[in-house]
């Protein structure tokens, strides 16, 4: 048996498309161990497909040390589109590797279903796109099988409505904490639990503090329908863990308290939120404190959309010659008859999507790694219409036509450094920022065949890139070897600068088009922008920042 999966779906209705928000949340009971010295290191995939044989990854989980019953965290938030059959893969993997690779690791169980059968919902006005009815709460089991299916346990999937859009806005630390490790003090994290008819479901798991016991935590946020339902009456439950690299985590105390007690107390009464210990037992030592907390609405991406926030859209085109003469056929710049290549087809997938949430639809183009005229010098963020000045190209025809005019003019070179083309968005971003406003996001796409060259400087300066408004999407063409893409797309929080300065948050969505050559561009464009929304929602809440106008769904 490989274990038990089980995943919790939050629903919340959207205004427009007939697409609602689907939160997924997993666990899985008694996987196998596939590590000799220790437990596997469990982290689940979600894998979709929605036409043909291709299956495409959404997201993922974090990966969880040394465990064989974990409670996965992080929730995977889809677009559910009722017209359209959304085939869901579940594969739980042992991971052994830092970067997370899958090539690497050790499959442990899948189950399949679709996106329908999780939702079960009903319509009560399709064609306006209302959803009054939806079953609160239905579960679908199904088997979690092995690779050559024979039966691996079980799974179970839970559907609740969630219109709740406020979330809690958490500053917590703990003081006289209890001394766990032999050789050192404690290494607390914090787990909020959810009162439901079947015990208490994890809600949010926060970082480690090492070898601290008085800890303070990153500011956190919960939404309420996560913690409570909505019902700030409803007990909440708090455990304090010290935390161990063998994944058997000693328990330091616990205590419940409800929403409504934590937002009417003073100081002093937060304080007196003890841990207990024992059952009988109160260590008045122990004490968590939770002040300020304050209930915040939380905007979707189309709250900001409809808000007026207009998305810029930034490419960044790969000259360097590792691509091969464009003369030759087997060149990944090679303009064949048909006038296509996987450079064309991932700004015509890309951009035929992100221009329809940019009003002008002009883009700035710029190619990197060439020689260009008249110096012949190696330029690392030069316009592809050759002109500085006015970088914009009309429409993603434009683009595709100032590529095609460029690709005779310059003399294909190198290394691949892409801090520059970064820094150089990251500018724009950071005045955007300056005005206090969630008017402006930037996204850029580069599309690129080779490993970095410049990998120092990347990762800072996507580090400083998380901190502004703006999101990187990295297409790799052709069949190179993009394990560094991997490691730069830090879907586990990991991704740090050379000086050891963390990112705030992930911005980056990599994707290699090998996979999508038989599937189409519709394919491509989902896989590559199912981040997007997510990451441009999260940051403008991040900084408390409303959408422009004040006409946006509340």
């Amino acid at each position: 048996v490989a274990g038990l999966i089980f995943v919790g779906v939050a629903a919340v209705c959207l205004p427009t498309d007939c697409v609602t928000k689907v939160a997924l949340t997993i666990s899985c009971d008694n996987l196998l161990d596939m590590d000799a010295f220790s437990k596997s290191d469990p982290m689940c995939v979600l894998r979709m497909n929605t036409s043909g044989p291709h299956w495409y990854e959404i997201c993922r989980t974090e990966k969880i040390q040394n465990c064989l019953n974990p409670r996965f965290s992080k929730s995977l938030v889809l677009d559910y589109y009722f017209e359209v059959v959304q085939k869901l893969r579940f594969e739980v993997y042992d991971i052994d590797t830092e970067n997370c690779s899958l090539e690497e690791a050790d499959f442990l169980g899948q189950m399949e279903c679709t996106l329908g059968q999780v939702s079960l919902l009903f319509l009560s006005n399709y064609e306006g796109c209302l959803f009054d009815q939806i079953v609160s709460s239905s579960k679908l089991t199904k088997p979690l099988v092995r690779r050559d299916r024979t039966p691996a346990g079980s799974g179970t999937i839970t559907v609740k409505e969630q219109t709740d859009n406020r979330v809690v806005a958490f500053e917590a630390a703990a003081r006289k904490l209890d001394k766990k490790d032999f050789f050192g003090k404690s290494d607390p994290f914090l787990e909020f639990y959810k009162q439901t008819e079947t015990g208490w479901q994890l809600a949010h798991r926060t970082e480690v503090i090492k070898n601290n016991l008085n800890p303070t935590w990153k500011p956190f946020r919960i939404s309420m329908q996560s913690l409570c339902g909505g019902d700030v009456e409803k007990l909440i439950k708090v455990d304090c863990y010290d935390y161990n690299n063998s994944g058997s985590h000693d328990f330091i105390g616990s205590f419940q308290t409800t929403l409504s007690q934590i937002q009417q107390a003073t100081q002093s009464y937060a304080v007196s939120c003890i841990f207990t210990s024992l059952k009988e037992q109160v260590t008045p030592y122990q004490s968590l404190t939770s002040l300020p907390l304050h209930t915040v609405k939380e905007y979707t991406f189309l709250d900001y959309i409809m808000g007026g926030c207009q998305i810029n859209f930034t490419i960044a085109i790969d000259f360097t010659g590792s691509n091969g003469d464009p003369k030759s056929p087997r060149s990944l710049h090679y303009i064949n008859p048909q006038g296509y290549n996987e450079y064309l087809a991932a700004i015509w997938a890309v951009g035929n999507v992100i221009q329809d949430y940019d009003s002008d639809k002009m883009f700035p183009a710029f190619g990197f790694g060439a020689q260009i005229p008249p110096t012949w010098q190696v330029s690392h963020e030069f316009p592809i219409n050759f002109n500085p000045a006015n970088p914009f190209c009309a429409g993603v025809e434009g683009v595709v036509l100032a590529y095609q005019q460029c690709l005779p003019q310059v003399k294909l070179y190198g290394p691949t450094n892409f801090a520059p083309i970064i820094n150089h968005v990251a500018h724009f971003g950071r005045q955007a920022l300056q005005q206090q406003t969630a008017s402006q996001y930037f996204v850029l796409l580069i599309i690129t065949d080779g490993v970095i060259t410049d990998m120092d400087q990347t990762r800072s300066a996507i580090v400083n890139a998380s901190r502004l408004p703006m999101s990187i999407i990295i297409v790799g063409v052709g069949g190179a070897d993009f394990e560094a893409m991997e490691f730069l797309d830090g879907d586990d929080g990991t991704l740090r600068s050379a000086t050891g300065e963390a990112a705030l948050r992930d911005i980056v969505q990599f994707v290699p088009f090998r996979q999508f050559t038989n599937a189409g561009s519709a394919a491509l464009a989902q896989c590559v922008l199912a981040e997007l929304p997510d990451q441009m929602a999260s940051f403008f809440n991040l900084f408390d920042l409303k959408p422009p106008s004040d006409s946006c769904p509340s």
